[in-house]
């Protein structure tokens, strides 16, 4: 799987080891080998593209992870979220592009910088903010050579130097790099390195907003990047359930929320959760049918707003964040195994159908 072309439209799931999410809480082992291959032939029964394998510190390993999705896979494209700074760009490098031979060609890379400096010291990393989006961009300049370079490069950086550094193993075709962050910092690197820019579940306004600094960050570079949307569909016969189930969801992620002793959702430190907090601020639904009070009971710890709907409802929701120029839907539930497989049979096709009404009206 190589970069998409720019108007075609991706849809990336989610697998994580073992049964959890705001309304299950963990338990058992820290990998379940059965669900998670439950969980990755479900996306890929319902004709997703890709999988998102999550990073975090205290998780088990996602490149290992994404090695085992592959294995009970057959087509099923692999997101794969690395954390610069804790393995050196030419490892990496070579890593990824050896399961990209591994798997035909399935690899996707989500660089993330680390938005939490208290998650961040669990491993040992202290650095600013600011500071690692600039070591994210050596890491990705680095990378990006090794997968290319016909012959051995220098690369002097303040964070890392690399004399006549070479892989022997490329990728299959170009691997895609997804990326998100939201602050100044952040744009300064997507501008340069980003396929694929990754946006939380905003407002059309925000959406809008942020789509277009992305676009002048990238234009500075000569590049135009594709844009991935991730939210939590919430879905049901009729628009009156599927209100009633994004409820019961707020009730629920409440209850599990007070039996583990959490008190209100500390602040956040990155500014992706500020801009869904701040649109939770304004009220618990917007536009169609964008629903925040759980990224409000939540913090706004990652993708953490719903829309809310049937399937029809919530694909037409999908196409009004088409319109703004999102050709990427990154969709998970809080149900992970029976949502990805509802998604499959009715949301993922109800897209598609729509998409194609569109194109054949546009033809005629």
């Amino acid at each position: 799987m190589s970069l998409l072309p720019p108007d075609a439209v991706e849809f990336i799931g989610f697998v994580a080891p073992r049964h959890t999410s705001e309304i299950h809480p963990a338990a058992g082992p820290s990998i379940d080998r059965d669900y998670l291959k439950l969980l990755a032939q479900a996306h890929e029964w319902g004709g997703f593209d890709r999988v998102l394998v999550a990073f975090h510190a205290t998780t088990p390993d996602a490149l290992l992870l994404a090695g085992q999705v592959a294995a009970v896979t057959e087509r099923l494209g692999l997101m794969i979220a690395h954390r610069t700074g804790f393995t050196a760009p030419t490892v990496a490098a070579r890593q990824f592009a050896t399961l990209d031979q591994l798997t035909g060609g399935r690899v996707a890379i989500h660089v993330i910088s680390g938005g939490d400096d208290r998650e961040l010291a669990q491993d040992g990393d202290h650095l600013t903010k600011d500071a690692r989006y600039a070591r994210t961009r050596e890491f990705l300049d680095i990378v990006r050579q090794s997968w290319s370079a016909a012959e051995p490069f220098d690369y002097a950086g303040d964070y890392y130097r690399v004399e006549r550094g070479f892989s022997e193993v490329k990728p299959v075709n170009a691997i895609p790099v997804y990326f998100g962050g939201a602050s100044p910092a952040a744009l300064a690197v997507a501008g340069r390195h980003a396929d694929t820019y990754a946006l939380w579940g905003e407002t059309h306004a925000q959406v809008a907003e942020l789509i277009g600094r992305v676009r002048a960050a990238a234009a500075a570079h000569g590049r135009a990047p594709r844009f991935s949307l991730s939210v939590r569909p919430i879905l049901a016969e009729t628009e009156a359930r599927a209100w009633e189930r994004a409820e019961d969801i707020l009730a629920r992620t409440r209850a599990v929320r007070a039996a583990k002793g959490l008190g209100p959702a500390a602040t956040p430190q990155n500014e992706g959760s500020r801009r869904l907090l701040a649109a939770a601020a304004a009220g618990p639904r917007h536009d169609k049918r964008l629903f925040t009070a759980i990224a409000a009971e939540t913090g706004a710890a990652g993708n953490s707003t719903a829309l809310v709907g049937t399937p029809e409802q919530v694909a037409d929701a999908l196409l009004d964040y088409h319109d703004l120029g999102v050709r990427t839907f990154l969709i998970r539930g809080f149900d992970p195994l029976e949502d990805a497989l509802q998604y499959g049979r009715a949301l993922l096709p109800a897209v598609r159908a729509a998409l194609g009404r569109r194109g054949a009206a546009e033809a005629a």
